[in-house]
């Protein structure tokens, strides 16, 4: 078997931001198996997330705090839950966007999720690749943005036929990735703050973007 994406596309269901963001959250309460995603996009439009905002208005160590804060309080909700496996595509020259989210990511492995990263000179011939969630072999969710990042909804996909290739995809991505912490010290960590220009903050719209708390 191997991944499609037309027909993902053509067998699922699309959702608002609101309808998938309550469906997927009572989906994901009930699953009795590991969450894999799987996140390929290099940068995203998060307006709801302090840190984030922090980052974009220029004041790094805030962002910094805040994304402490925010892995701090996820401890609680990932030991409550199935484990949740992460596959992050990193591409170089690193973009401010993925800066920032790898320190957030260091802190959510320190609450107890596993996130491992893939370059994407690894995935070049898998291209285009989607942004995923798969909580079973017959359930996944498409995570839909704009051309700047900003979350649309999802795509409900049901057919064991279409999720088993995609689930053994992103497992296998993982089994491959370097751990996020290695990937982090060695690559991120040294960097200095990213550089946000007016430019950059102008081309971004004023609206929310609706996401969950785990941010998918």
């Amino acid at each position: 078997m191997s991944v499609n994406v037309e027909r993902l596309r053509e067998v699922g269901v699309v959702l608002s931001a609101d309808e998938y963001g309550e469906e997927f959250g009572a989906a994901f309460e009930a699953a009795t198996g590991s969450l894999w995603k799987l996140e390929r996009a290099q940068s995203f439009y998060e307006p709801d997330v302090a840190s984030w905002r922090a980052m974009m208005d220029g004041d790094w160590d805030r962002a910094l705090a805040l994304a402490a804060e925010m892995g701090a309080a996820l401890k609680g909700f990932y030991g409550a839950r199935p484990a949740v496996h992460r596959v992050r595509i990193a591409e170089r020259p690193f973009t401010p966007y993925l800066q920032w989210e790898m320190h957030l990511l260091a802190a959510r492995v320190g609450a107890g999720e596993r996130i491992r990263v893939v370059p994407a000179e690894a995935v070049r011939d898998l291209e285009p690749l989607p942004e995923l969630l798969v909580l079973s072999d017959s359930l996944l969710y498409e995570v839909l943005y704009d051309n700047v990042g900003g979350h649309l909804g999802g795509r409900r996909v049901t057919d064991p036929a279409v999720v088993g290739p995609w689930l053994e995809l992103v497992r296998g991505l993982y089994e491959r990735g370097e751990e996020l912490l290695t990937f982090h010290e060695r690559e991120i960590a040294p960097l200095p703050p990213p550089r946000i220009t007016d430019e950059m903050r102008d081309a971004l719209p004023d609206y929310g973007s609706h996401t969950e708390t785990f941010k998918g």
